[in-house]
């Protein structure tokens, strides 16, 4: 039998609409899902520059970052990949909190679990971005080695070369990073982000 934790979290005063309204702008989730190699990092810094820029208080949640810290205790398996994703909504959902528009970069190959954080966060605090490149570009650019690991058979369970990637059928906004540049596709963000920012209403 499971044993009962008796934990009951504690409503504070101050909440999400209270750090909104002192901040300036509302809070949610950019979620960059696509393969290695796709530019989900490059968009993200770039679009995190602009925003600064603003005065939009921004946070980047990384993969290769967090995999060192965070979650270093976790593999590439599919349930260690699930579990990566879980923490990372987890940490995406207390940011919104805390009031800050999060840039969250990971390759999130399956569906169910990119669904889990936008169930999570809540679908109005989710915008799910695919960077759509295709895998030969993202292999041919190999900026890491890790293609070519993989292809030599150094790395298991490397998503496009032998694990699966569901590409999202219906993002929020989808940028074919092969075919325009990085100025063009962060206008395209900002231009889908802009009126969820809600700045100084």
């Amino acid at each position: 039998m499971k044993e009962k934790l008796h934990i009951i979290p504690h409503v504070h005063a101050v909440d999400v609409n209270d750090r909104n309204k002192l901040l300036g702008h509302a809070s949610f989730v950019i979620w960059f899902t696509g393969l290695s190699g796709s530019g989900k990092s490059t968009l993200a810094s770039q679009l995190e520059q602009e925003l600064h820029k603003q005065g939009i208080h921004t946070y980047i949640l990384d993969g290769d970052n967090i995999r060192t810290g965070l979650n270093k205790d976790l593999n590439f398996s599919a349930d260690a990949r699930t579990e990566n994703i879980r923490r990372i909504g987890e940490v995406s959902k207390l940011f919104i909190d805390a009031g800050v528009v999060v840039l969250s970069a990971f390759v999130s190959p399956y569906k169910e679990d990119r669904e889990a954080v936008k169930q999570l966060v809540g679908a109005e605090r989710f915008v799910e971005v695919f960077v759509d490149c295709p895998l030969y570009v993202c292999e041919a650019r190999d900026v890491k080695g890790l293609y070519a690991k993989a292809r030599a058979g150094q790395i298991s369970n490397f998503t496009g070369v032998n694990a699966p990637f569901e590409e999202p059928q219906k993002p929020d906004v989808q940028i074919k990073s092969a075919e325009i540049s990085i100025e063009e596709g962060v206008s395209t963000l900002l231009s889908a982000i802009y009126p969820k920012l809600k700045i100084n209403e």
